[in-house]
């Protein structure tokens, strides 16, 4: 950020602002429009999708732009941004065509809708930035290759969890110290939280019942942890995590593994812990001279040092993330290689043969997260898979879902990009 802001104002002075496209005006979108457009020198938020055009009007208006055109295709849009105006289209490859925008941040929460977008925008050499991590944890590897053979970037977000997480790791090793857990603060956790259970939440916030049910049945938790997981190399010790509960976060140092830690590092999370909803890691370093200046710095004995950030802004950071991806060609968190660990489809209920999978945040399954090797040596369903899938058994709650006990839809890119990432990497 300290160098980030000052390539901005630089931006704003020359009168050429990062130019922006959100696809999705629901939360995340309407507070990064907001942000960008009231808080972030040298950049614009050019373009707004959404399938409703008026919730992208209203985005919009929210941030203080009253004025702006409907677009129906890239070059009208392209029209638009030249004289100096801003764009609201219900076409989605309008944005992903157009020839002026930098950089395309994809906001929606879906994963077949989202790959679509992803892979035309990667097509049209555009950066990406996900926040998404629904489509991240499933497809994440293989949209990066893409990404790698066009040359832009395709990034996770700062303010989401697992920006911050990685932006802490790269700090502490900066400062030599040894990464060996990831680490979130989680407020709460059941399984079987359902829209219908989280429908006031959801009102109060204005946000989706099916969002705030995968917040709150651990889908969440599970999915920005297998992004740190990929783009780290780090395992879960079980499947689920340990996830123990905890008063403060500066007790993890006593509650995690020491062993596994390290052995190549872990990804974990700890329950009802202050302070949150924050983030954590873990560094490692033995040596006798740094343990004197840690103990007086009042960061413990070592070797094991706890480093945590008590917040996350996503709305407020993924302006950041754009503009390291233009300015910089920096990601702030994307796959190393292949996927490391899957977010696994598990029931939520006892389900019958013939019944229908409404996927993340749903009334019929949950996803939690498993070490891939072993995810595929067992066959089992990615929750970011499992929407519209029809049961072809009788499956009891709580127990794993297979790619072989459901029909899939036809004809979806997810699905063609899962095998094209199983065959890949595994």
């Amino acid at each position: 950020m300290i160098i980030v802001d000052n390539a901005l104002k630089r931006r704003e002075q020359e009168h050429n602002p990062v130019k922006v496209g959100i696809v999705g005006a629901g939360f995340i979108g309407r507070g990064a429009t907001l942000s960008i457009e009231r808080h972030t020198p040298g950049m614009t938020c050019s373009v707004l999708y959404n399938r409703s055009i008026s919730r992208a009007k209203k985005a919009y208006k929210e941030a203080g732009i009253d004025s702006f055109k409907r677009a129906e295709n890239a070059h009208e849009i392209d029209q638009i941004i030249e004289d100096g105006g801003y764009a609201v289209t219900d076409n989605p490859s309008a944005l992903c065509q157009s020839k002026l925008l930098d950089v395309i941040i994809e906001a929606t929460g879906e994963v077949e809708f989202g790959a679509r977008v992803t892979m035309e925008a990667i097509k049209n050499k555009k950066h990406v930035v996900l926040m998404n991590a629904e489509l991240d944890a499933t497809l994440g590897p293989v949209l990066k290759t893409y990404a790698d053979q066009m040359g832009v970037v395709l990034t996770n977000a700062d303010g989401d969890q697992p920006g911050v997480i990685m932006n802490l790791l790269r700090f502490i090793e900066t400062i030599g110290y040894q990464p060996v857990l990831a680490g979130n603060i989680k407020g709460l956790e059941d399984p079987y939280r359902t829209p219908r259970t989280q429908q006031g939440f959801a009102e109060k916030h204005n946000q989706s019942p099916k969002m705030c049910t995968s917040f709150a049945d651990g889908t969440k938790l599970c999915l920005e942890m297998a992004i740190v997981s990929n783009a780290t190399g780090f395992k879960t010790t079980q499947r689920g995590m340990y996830g123990p509960r905890c008063n403060h976060v500066k007790e993890a140092l006593d509650l995690m593994p020491q062993e596994a830690m390290l052995n190549g590092g872990i990804v974990d999370y700890v329950l009802g812990a202050e302070p949150g909803p924050g983030v954590f890691v873990i560094g490692y370093n033995d040596e006798p001279i740094l343990k004197e200046y840690m103990t007086y710095l009042k960061m413990g004995d070592g070797p094991f040092y706890l480093f945590y950030v008590p917040y996350h802004l996503p709305h407020l950071e993924v302006p950041i993330s754009a503009a390291r991806a233009v300015l910089f060609n920096d990601a702030v968190i994307r796959p190393l290689e292949g996927p490391v660990c899957d977010v696994v489809t598990i029931a939520k209920k006892d389900l019958k043969t013939g019944d229908a999978l409404d996927g993340i945040g749903g009334f019929t399954c949950y996803g939690t997260i498993e070490n891939s090797d072993l995810a595929r040596k067992q066959n089992l369903l990615p929750i970011g898979l499992a929407e519209n899938c029809i049961m072809k058994k009788d499956i009891s709650r709580d127990q794993p879902i297979t790619f072989d006990d459901v029909e899939r839809p036809s004809n979806r890119i997810s699905d063609k990009l899962w095998e094209e990432q199983m065959d890949r990497f595994f």
